[in-house]
């Protein structure tokens, strides 16, 4: 899984390239496989196979944290034993190495530091995590380190104040590219719709149960959603003035908002998933806090306020990510180890089943 990806610079003093306009948000946190980076280090590998110019982007690095140390892990709820605190704090460093070295290439990097502080919850008191910012003297790398768990969503949050692109790629430690992604046309297209008739705020890759989405129940079984889907689906064109066989980007309408890898409007984000600090808790994810809500308002004929789509190449039958059970994975070694294992348990049930048949039959010819 691990390997190190090609880099290919998109300058980003350029107007029109890919890192004047995008910067990509990695959120990591504990998982059963640190200190080891090899999740990471096939996500980076995916963006050099199948979207380069992403590794040309100034990138932001959030570490999620932990709450508190216990005998038994419980990770979603941000409870971990007192090695994994240890593995995770070996993790950062390992992942700032790796970001750094995929970034610079060995050359010197200087960061200055920041201190910030999330707040959430209820106005009236004071709730907030503090964390750190670490940033690059060009900005290019930037680490976000709270002092206790985030969550998903203001993980996210604290990432987006401090960009200054028009647009965010948001991704989860444990998503991989299977298939090319065409970026920079997309961007093209999302910044054409600020001034056209059909806004593109959001654009979703697709995993395997996305696969033909417009045809699912999810669509079908309302009318509302099948009629958007039927006016709205179709081939975007970065030029106005394209060839007959130029890059056409395929969208249809999604009447959701995923967390899986996704494009996205920094200023769409910031004002539609967090308009107020009550907005999101600590610990939330954006999918179960905004999505079904996001989706009932759809239904209701505002989705032109998300403004969400899901890119479906391939007639909406090819996918784009692969999820690598960042929750589960323990690393190759150990993956392949607990495989053998597996292997040597089921080959001697079966001698046993084997022995146990011919013993009875035996007894029986006797």
């Amino acid at each position: 899984m691990a390997g190190d990806a090609m880099i290919l610079v998109d300058t980003p003093t350029t107007p029109t390239s890919t890192a004047a306009k995008l910067t990509v948000i990695i959120t990591t946190s504990i998982t059963p496989s640190a200190p080891s980076t090899e999740l990471l280090s096939a996500i980076l590998e995916s963006f050099g196979i199948h979207c380069n110019e992403l590794l040309g982007c100034n990138v932001t690095v959030v570490f999620d944290s932990y709450d508190k140390v216990v005998p038994r892990a419980q990770l979603k709820k941000g409870r971990v034993t007192a090695e994994q605190a240890r593995d995770f704090s070996l993790y950062k460093e390992n992942v700032k190495k790796l970001i750094l070295e995929h970034y610079y290439g060995g050359e010197e990097a200087t960061f200055s530091q920041t201190d910030a502080e999330a707040e959430y919850g209820c106005p009236f008191h004071e709730y907030s995590v503090p964390y750190t910012i670490m940033q690059s003297h060009d900005k290019k790398v930037t680490f976000i380190e709270p002092s206790i768990r985030l969550g998903f969503g203001l993980a996210v949050r604290s990432a987006l104040r401090i960009i200054d692109t028009p647009y965010v790629w948001v991704q989860q430690h444990d998503w991989a590219l299977v298939s090319d992604f065409p970026i920079r046309p997309l961007l093209k297209v999302m910044e054409d719709s600020e001034t056209g008739p059909v806004p593109v705020k959001y654009v979703c890759l697709p995993a395997v149960r996305m696969l033909s989405y417009d045809e699912s129940p999810f669509v079908q079984y309302y009318p509302a959603l099948r009629a958007l889907t039927s006016s709205l689906k179709r081939d975007f064109s970065p030029d106005p003035v394209a060839a007959p066989g130029d890059e056409k980007i395929p969208l249809t309408p999604l009447f959701f908002w995923h967390d899986k890898p996704h494009v996205a409007s920094t200023a769409h984000y910031l004002s539609r998933i967090f308009p107020s600090r009550i907005a999101m808790l600590r610990g939330d994810f954006i999918e179960d806090k905004i999505g079904q809500r996001a989706r009932d308002q759809m239904k209701e004929g505002h989705w032109e306020k998300w403004a969400t789509w899901l890119y479906c190449p391939g007639g909406g039958k090819q996918v784009c990510l692969k999820h690598l059970h960042g929750r589960t994975f323990r690393g190759a070694d150990e993956e392949a180890k607990r495989a053998a294992m597996h292997r040597k348990r089921n080959l001697e049930k079966r001698e046993e089943v084997e022995t146990s048949d011919v013993s009875e039959s035996v007894s029986e010819d006797n």
